[in-house]
């Protein structure tokens, strides 16, 4: 798969890096080959989350309900 992602310079230094195709799919590194390299694996996690969500919806005994917190 293939993924865009949005870098940026950070102002303390380094690079932020953003997928916008997964909403609060974020990484940082303090060089842009390790900022890449930290996305390429917050993106693995995100979609192994999303599998595992997936997974739990699939099972009938089960119920998924969303629930709300305030902070």
């Amino acid at each position: 798969m293939k993924f865009n992602v949005v870098i940026e310079e950070a102002e303390e230094g380094g690079y932020n890096i953003t997928v916008p195709a997964l909403d609060g799919c974020f990484s940082q590194g303090n060089s842009m080959d390790e900022a890449l390299a930290n996305a390429k694996e917050a993106i693995i996690c995100y979609l192994e989350g999303i599998e595992k969500l997936n997974e739990i919806k699939t099972k009938p005994e089960l119920v998924v309900k969303e629930i709300e917190v305030a902070l």
